[in-house]
């Protein structure tokens, strides 16, 4: 059994590498793309939103029907929309097009893979450890998706590359560069089909809040079959409802400030502020989610000696300051090394932000929190590039980068004022074996 679960582990990290390495590279050279293509900095926003949107909806019904389709089925299913939407984008850059071509194929243009897709990873990962190792292979779990997102980043040369190599127009370039991205993703439904059965959830119509004893495979609550139900949707009980519902609002809150900061955007601003070509700006990516990788480790390591909530405001709000302090920079390499030192820290909360939400809820509850965390994160994310595309074009070129860093310091001080007591269950077995 054990080996089973480690192996679907590796699958999903397999799969994960995949999809997100396509998302680094869309994040690097879609709104290039669009702009060479006629659209304003508020219509590309609005595609970007538009994505996002369409990958909130699939969360939201991952979140009340996903356990009951099926675990491996929905992330196939996922898989084949996406490579959908990057075929479509590839065959036409109208508007008209580009909207419902991106909210089908839920396009990322944040050049970080937080969709649907990773709503199901979430919530199949800590069944396939401890308590204790939960933070630990969500931690490896993310630097995977940020080696793909680094990897994807430097590939944001492609386009240069094509160019070079076979003379063609930047527009033909981009085409190939979407088609290539679609042909990889379809390549990731390989390792979701040689998952095994066992992440798939006993009884899937099971009431979350019934009365089954016994351990948990990580301690976190009961598990196996229900000796009966009457619903077939998933119900927190009144306490996780509670928590889930408090940190589903702050995460929203958070993912609004995340989205006038998407990695899309930002390779816009370098682009028009400092004339940064796209091949220096695969560079720059790529080291940032170098940078990003390496942080989740740091966060698993800081969260096992401060504590999941203390690891997560700590380290975030310092992040925001950095990119803040980017628009005064007078040249490129001083807003790139800002840029980096914020990119070396603003992921250290996903990890231990993942870990927490799935460490507070029981494990049958733990597909409907991540997907309610997640759509609010995403429905956030498909709002704030729509409206930084606006305020970039009548306001201010910078004025995504104060917008993003004021909302984002908002949210860690009342996650902190929120959820500082309120401590998982490996962080209170822990103080209680503590010598006093």
């Amino acid at each position: 059994m054990k080996t089973a679960l480690g192996r679907d582990a590796a699958l999903i990290y397999a799969a994960a590498f995949l999809r997100s390495a396509t998302v680094g590279l869309v994040g690097v050279v879609l709104a290039i793309y669009l702009s060479d293509a006629g659209l304003s900095a508020a219509a590309i926003g609005v595609v970007i939103g538009s994505g996002l949107a369409g990958a909130a909806a699939a969360t939201m019904l991952l979140g009340f029907r996903g356990d009951v389709f099926g675990r491996r089925r929905a992330l196939i299913a996922l898989t084949v929309l996406a490579a959908i939407g990057y075929i479509g984008i590839s065959w036409s850059s109208r508007f008209v097009v580009l909207l419902p071509v991106a909210f089908v194929g839920m396009l990322n243009g944040m050049g970080r893979d937080r969709g649907a897709a990773s709503v199901l990873d979430q919530a199949i990962l800590p069944e396939t450890t401890t308590a204790e190792r939960r933070t630990w292979v969500l931690a490896w779990y993310n630097v995977v998706l940020d080696a793909g997102h680094a990897i994807g980043a430097l590939a944001g040369a492609t386009p240069t590359l094509l160019i070079r190599a076979f003379q063609v127009e930047a527009s033909a370039a981009h085409r190939v560069t979407f088609l290539i991205c679609g042909g990889l993703t379809l390549v990731s439904v390989v390792p979701y089909l040689a998952l095994t059965p066992r992440i798939e959830v006993a009884d899937p119509d099971r009431v979350a809040g019934s009365k089954e004893t016994g351990p948990t495979r990580d301690g976190a609550g009961p598990s196996g079959p229900a000796t009966s139900s009457r619903s077939k949707t998933v119900r927190l009980n009144a306490d996780s409802k509670h928590a889930v519902t408090k940190l589903a609002l702050l995460f929203g809150l958070d993912s609004v400030g995340g989205g006038f900061l998407n990695s899309a955007l930002i390779a816009y601003w370098f682009f028009q502020r400092y004339g940064t070509a796209e091949s220096l700006l695969a560079v720059l990516f790529f080291t940032a989610r170098a940078l990003n990788a390496a942080s989740h480790i740091m966060a698993a390591w800081m969260a096992r000696r401060i504590g999941l909530v203390n690891t997560m405001v700590l380290t975030h709000l310092p992040s925001s300051l950095f990119v803040m302090a980017a628009p005064a920079a007078p040249t490129a390499a001083i807003a790139a090394t800002l840029f980096l030192c914020r990119e070396a820290l603003v992921e250290m909360d996903v990890p231990t932000r993942q870990s927490y939400v799935m460490a507070i809820v029981r494990p049958p509850e733990r597909t409907f929190a991540s997907s309610v965390t997640n759509m609010t994160r995403n429905v956030g994310w498909a709002a704030g590039p729509s409206l930084a595309g606006v305020v970039m074009e009548r306001v201010a070129l910078a004025a995504p980068l104060f917008i993003g860093g004021t909302l984002k310091i908002g949210y860690d001080l009342l996650l902190y004022l929120s959820f500082r007591h309120f401590k998982p269950p490996e962080e209170e077995s822990f103080r209680a074996r503590r010598p006093r």
